[in-house]
């Protein structure tokens, strides 16, 4: 079933590419890049976002095959419509040397076991938790925000070497996360970058 694409968001979408020229990246690259500026309507997030093609093809096989979407927090879920999500926050506690999220990723790792989709947009611990794991990933979208940890978790997200979508500062949230994992389940291969990949 095709998604309906409101005037509005195709609007959006033609302002923002008459700003930022994305005909450069390649198909899935460019859709994660647009999408995740158009839900911050921050145009550096083109020059800070870190991914790979062939990774994002191989994540976009997994997720289309239903591979399991496992998000930090509920606000995550919430920006993902077309696709059930396992969050475990409710179900986690913290204890010592271990937040919430990252018992909330030990729990959601136990239920999905490999080759889900995590999708971490809030918590850096919960990004680092992922790490510690053997969790054989299909992607991880690790875009968490904030002064303390997010960078440094991403980084180390980089250095890891699993397939990612990551950024290099700060930046971050619940909603560009959202939107990353959106980007994969919206695009519809084409030959050309038509408005059908909104």
């Amino acid at each position: 079933m095709n998604r309906v694409v409101h005037p509005i968001e195709q609007e959006s979408f033609r302002r923002l590419r008459a700003r930022l020229d994305t005909s450069h990246f390649p198909p899935l690259t460019r859709a994660v890049v647009e999408r995740v500026v158009h839900s911050a309507a921050d145009l550096d997030y083109a020059d800070d976002l870190v991914m790979d093609e062939a990774a994002l093809e191989r994540a976009y096989a997994a997720l289309h095959a239903g591979a399991p979407v496992v998000v930090d927090v509920e606000m995550v879920a919430a920006g993902i419509t077309r696709r059930e999500t396992v969050c475990r926050l409710k179900d986690a506690q913290a204890g010592p040397g271990l937040t919430r999220s990252a018992h909330a990723v030990r729990l959601a790792y136990e239920q999905v076991g490999p080759g889900a989709l995590w999708v971490i947009g809030c918590a850096p611990t919960a990004l680092e938790e992922l790490l510690t794991l053997d969790a054989g990933p299909a992607l991880v979208i690790g875009l968490p925000v904030g002064f303390v940890g997010a960078a440094e978790s991403k980084a180390a997200l980089r250095a890891s070497g699993l397939p990612a979508v990551s950024n290099v500062s700060e930046k971050g949230g619940s909603a560009v996360a959202a939107a990353a994992l959106n980007a994969l389940l919206y695009h519809v291969p084409s030959p050309d970058s038509s408005e059908e990949n909104l």
